[in-house]
C-alpha cells in the first residue's frame, strides 16, 4: 500500500442556473468543498460534498485544521479505519451536518483514490448490483411554479423516458391538492409523482395532509416533519397509505437503524455527503435491504447514480444537476435511466480548470508531508 503524502483542500460557490424554492427555504447557494489527496505511488483522489448556502468555510476549516494533518502518513488503502478513526477525533462535534460534510469529502476522495488505483468504477468496486437505475426529475417541481408549468414539465420528462417527478408541497392544503391533481391528470397512472415537505409541517398537519393527498397515488411523502421527530413519523406511518421517505436530514447510520426499527419510514434517502461519505452509505443502503426497504438518495446524482448501481435495492436516482459547470461530462441517461460511469474512481469528469477559476478566495490549502 501507500501513505498519503499531500491533501489539498477547497472550495467553490455553485449558484443554481434555476430558481429553487421549497416549504422553508431558497436554494440560492450550493457551497462544494473539494479534497484531493495524493498517495506515495503518486496516486490522486478527489471527493467532495456539499452545504445549501451556510456551512461551507466551518467544513473548510475542519478539514483544513484536523482531518488534514491527521491524513499525512497513513496508508491510503485503509479507508474503514480512517473514517473510524476521524470520526472518533471529532467525537465532541458529533453526529451533526459540519463533521459529516467534512468526513464525506474525505471519504469520497479515499474511494476515488481506491478505485482508480484497482482499475474499477465505483459502481464495481462497491458492489456491482446493477446496470442502470430509474431517474425522476425535480427541477420542475419546486414550491414557486405555477401548476401549468409543473405539467409542462411532468410531461416533457415523461416523453424524456424519466419514470416519474417531484412536486413540492407547502401550499395551503387545497392548492397542494390540486397541483397534485393536475399533474396526475396530465400523466396518467404509469408515471410516478413524488410530494416533498422539506419538514415544514407539524404531526397532525402531515396527517390531515397525507389524507389529502392520497387522491394522486403519490409514490412518497418525503420529509413531512423534522427529522428528529421519531414518533411522529411513526404515527404518520400508521395513518396513510403514501409510502413515507426520511433520510437527507440525518447524519448517522444508527439513526437510520432507529426509523427501521420503530417503522416510522417506507424509502431510505440517505445522503452520501450528509451521512459522512461512501463508507457509511453502502452501511445504511445495506441496513435498508434487510428492512425490505428501497434505497432512494437525496441529491448529488453524479455521485449517487454509481452507488444506486452498486446496491440491489436502491429504486431511483434524483436527477437535479448541478455540476455541469465544473465537469468535462455529464451523468449518462439512456431511456429514462441513469448509467453509471465505467471510468475508474468516482465516475466524475472534473474540469480542473474551472474548478481552480471558480475558487473561493481564502479556501485553498495545501498540506504536505514533511520532507
Amino acid at each position: 500500500m501507500a501513505k498519503i503524502e499531500r491533501v489539498e483542500i477547497l472550495m467553490v460557490d455553485l449558484v443554481p442556473k434555476v430558481k429553487r424554492v421549497d416549504a422553508i427555504q431558497s436554494f440560492v447557494s450550493q457551497e462544494t468543498p473539494f479534497v484531493r489527496i495524493t498517495d506515495s505511488d503518486g496516486a490522486v483522489g478527489t471527493g467532495y460534498s456539499y452545504t445549501i448556502g451556510t456551512g461551507g468555510y466551518s467544513v473548510i476549516e475542519l478539514l483544513a485544521r484536523t482531518f488534514a494533518p491527521a491524513l499525512i502518513g497513513r496508508e491510503a488503502g485503509m479507508v474503514e479505519q480512517i473514517w473510524r478513526d476521524l470520526l472518533f477525533r471529532t467525537h465532541a462535534t458529533s453526529v451533526g451536518a459540519i463533521t459529516s460534510l467534512a468526513l464525506a469529502a474525505v471519504d469520497t476522495a479515499l474511494w476515488d483514490l481506491r478505485c482508480r488505483k484497482a482499475g474499477l468504477p465505483l459502481h464495481v468496486m462497491a458492489g456491482g448490483a446493477q446496470e442502470r437505475v430509474r431517474l425522476y426529475t425535480t427541477e420542475g417541481g419546486w414550491l414557486h411554479i405555477e401548476t401549468q408549468a409543473l405539467v409542462d414539465d411532468a410531461l416533457k420528462a415523461q416523453s424524456a423516458g424519466f419514470g416519474g417527478c417531484k412536486v413540492k408541497v407547502g401550499r395551503p392544503i387545497h392548492e397542494d391538492v390540486s397541483r397534485l391533481a393536475a399533474v396526475r391528470e396530465a400523466v396518467g397512472p404509469g408515471f410516478e409523482i413524488f410530494t416533498d415537505a422539506n419538514q415544514a409541517f407539524t404531526v397532525d398537519d402531515a396527517i390531515r395532509r397525507a389524507r389529502h393527498y392520497e387522491a394522486a397515488d403519490i409514490g412518497w411523502f418525503e420529509e413531512p416533519m423534522t427529522a428528529d421527530d421519531l414518533n411522529g413519523h411513526v404515527r404518520l406511518s400508521r395513518a396513510t397509505t403514501i409510502p413515507i421517505a426520511i433520510g437527507e436530514s440525518l447524519y448517522s447510520p444508527l439513526h437510520f437503524r432507529e426509523y427501521l426499527q420503530a417503522g416510522a419510514c417506507s424509502i431510505v434517502q440517505v445522503d452520501v455527503a450528509r451521512i459522512g461519505g461512501i463508507t457509511p452509505w453502502l452501511k445504511v443502503a445495506h441496513l435498508a435491504e434487510t428492512f425490505n426497504i428501497p434505497v432512494c438518495p437525496h441529491f448529488l446524482m453524479e455521485l449517487h447514480v454509481a452507488l444506486c448501481a452498486a446496491v440491489p435495492n436502491a429504486r431511483w436516482v434524483e436527477y437535479i444537476p448541478q455540476l455541469d459547470d465544473l465537469t468535462t461530462e455529464r451523468m449518462s441517461i439512456v431511456d429514462g435511466y441513469a448509467v453509471p460511469s465505467s471510468a475508474p474512481g468516482l465516475g466524475i469528469a472534473w474540469d480542473w480548470d474551472a474548478i481552480t477559476t471558480r475558487t473561493v478566495g481564502g479556501t485553498a490549502r495545501d498540506i504536505r508531508r514533511a520532507a
